[in-house]
């Protein structure tokens, strides 16, 4: 079982900027129910998929990282690879479409 490691503003750049490979960022809140619907959704990907990194970034707690990337609703589902966004799904969606847009990505 891989841990989904909480990303900040301070350790942003190290843990998904200068990550080599594949990043899964979840912009998420605690009073978003969509969010909290969409995470055991998310912890399934971290357990199953190998080859992408999961992480979790609450909005409300990081505020210069969320408006970097423009986050004006969640969950937005950002994905990296090799420190650059390549994909986003907004609002809740399907362990299947998340698996879909990883593989086009692996």
């Amino acid at each position: 079982m891989k841990n989904i490691i909480n990303v900040t503003d301070a350790n942003w750049e190290s843990e998904v900027l200068n990550h080599d490979g594949l990043v899964m960022v979840d912009f998420w809140a605690e009073w978003c129910g969509p969010c909290r619907m969409i995470a055991p959704i998310v912890e399934q990907i971290s357990n199953e998929v190998e080859d992408v990194k999961v992480c979790k970034l609450n909005v409300d707690e990081n505020i210069a990282t969320a408006h970097r990337y423009q986050i004006s609703a969640i969950p937005t589902i950002i994905f990296f690879k090799d420190g650059k966004p390549v994909d986003q799904v907004i609002g809740f969606t399907s362990k299947d479409n998340l698996k879909s847009v990883i593989n086009r990505h692996l």
